[in-house]
């Protein structure tokens, strides 16, 4: 469903306030309000009436007896204490529980690294934090601060600015195109880099991903001008099938990944820094200074051993399904007379992809709701980003749940959904 805090869509001044003019304390109810409380009234309108549609959306999603996906982030709290009742299928629960870090934290960093072939792995409460870490103490080795990475890449849309703000970082931009970097980019980029940072796959350009032998390439590229590399994996458990080689070949050809414990394997949360075990010993003093050496973490390492037992050896199989809702997709909505739409990318590269059509954003998002509820089939569950006028796009997840859906039951949720827009009717 995607609905993260990466997500909003506030901004603030520096001060705090929400942008927008101060009100007059010299204005009356009964005065006529001037251009900038109005505009600040019809933003407060479209906000409140968005909080009402995600939230209908959310209810649609987890009443429907029918769904894509059943991403556990977005069930009531009983659902989600209830994934802990397979603890005991994965760790010793007459273990004394863990304390800064040890026992089922060890454990769980233990399991990654062997997952990964590194020599060990730390365990951090999120992303963010693993991330800045791990390219800091790569920073202090190399000599050099700049960090070389993709214009959609994670922390340069999503995290505030923290590399440069909270670690001393430098980022540059390798490209913005809606795709990986080439060799050819690395390689001929105008200005030195310590450390190339590749996100895989590439969430805002489409869940993409490279070739095998234009990953390898990148990664030569980047040694020949001698940087570092790192994998921001959050979502590289399920990239096996798209590349052919198992976690631990594509995991070393960098010298450092991270992975995720939520995105893909429906942890509670948390992240881990694999690699290198002078690397990871670093980091782990790192994570005690950012404040990241949490009491007790066993809810979240207990979810974590959970999700790589029973979770992702299912992977591979939502990924090939995620090829045939695709597909199906693609025919679905062109056989309804949609005047254009796309998949993307065509062949998904992971069990997660892109939907584009020709409408306004709120029109898409009403009509999705409006098909869960009347029908109880949540085709398309996550909210829409508009890209323009009159164009939107939805990212489309499938997992267990949509392991039900053969490509007639898809085609015919997407000839429905089209039937139900404002255009197709008139």
């Amino acid at each position: 469903m995607g609905d993260t805090a990466e997500n909003g869509t506030g901004t603030q001044d520096g001060d705090g306030r929400q942008n927008g003019a101060e009100p007059d304390p010299d204005q009356g109810p009964d005065q006529d309000q001037g251009p900038d409380q109005e505009a600040d009234q019809e933003q407060e309108a479209d906000q409140e009436q968005g909080q009402k549609l995600r939230a209908r959306r959310i209810a649609a999603w987890r009443s429907a007896p029918r769904a894509l996906a059943r991403l556990g982030f977005l069930g009531p709290l009983r659902e989600r204490l209830a994934l802990l009742d397979a603890a005991a299928s994965v760790y010793d629960l007459d273990e004394t529980a863990d304390l800064y870090g040890n026992g089922v934290v060890e454990a769980l960093e233990e399991r990654v690294a062997g997952l990964l072939g590194t020599e060990a792995a730390a365990f951090f409460p999120t992303g963010t934090m693993a991330q800045q870490v791990a390219l800091r103490c790569w920073a202090g080795r190399t000599g050099s601060p700049v960090v070389a990475l993709h214009g959609l890449s994670h922390p340069e849309v999503h995290e505030r600015n923290a590399f440069s703000r909270v670690s001393g970082l430098r980022p540059v931009r390798v490209t913005d195109e809606p795709r990986m970097p080439t060799a050819a980019e690395v390689r001929d980029f105008d200005e030195p880099f310590g450390a190339l940072m590749l996100e895989l796959p590439l969430r805002d350009a489409g869940f993409v991903l490279p070739t095998w032998e234009e990953l390898t390439e990148v990664v030569d590229a980047a040694r020949e001008r001698e940087a570092v590399v790192h994998f921001d994996g959050a979502r590289l458990w399920e990239c096996t099938v798209h590349f052919g080689r198992p976690l631990e070949e594509i995991a070393s050809l960098a010298d450092s990944v991270y992975v995720s414990f939520y995105k893909s394997l429906d942890g509670f949360g948390g992240a881990a820094l694999a690699g290198p075990a002078t690397l990871v010993e670093e980091a782990k003093a790192w994570r005690h200074r950012y404040g990241g050496n949490v009491f007790q973490q066993f809810p979240t390492a207990l979810a974590a051993l959970i999700g790589l037992e029973h979770e992702l050896p299912r992977l591979p199989e939502y990924v090939t399904h995620a090829r045939v809702v695709a597909a199906a997709l693609r025919e679905g909505l062109a056989e309804a007379g949609v005047p254009w739409a796309r998949v993307h990318p065509e062949v998904p590269h992971t069990h997660d992809f892109q939907v584009w059509l020709p409408y306004e954003a709120d029109v898409l998002a009403e009509t999705a709701v409006r098909a869960a509820e009347e029908t109880g089939a949540a085709l398309f569950a996550n909210h829409w980003d508009p890209k323009g006028p009159g164009l939107a796009f939805t990212e489309v997840y499938v997992r267990a749940a949509g392991l039900e859906w053969t490509a007639d039951d898809v085609r015919a949720a997407a000839a429905d959904f089209v039937r139900r827009l404002p255009e197709a009717k008139a």
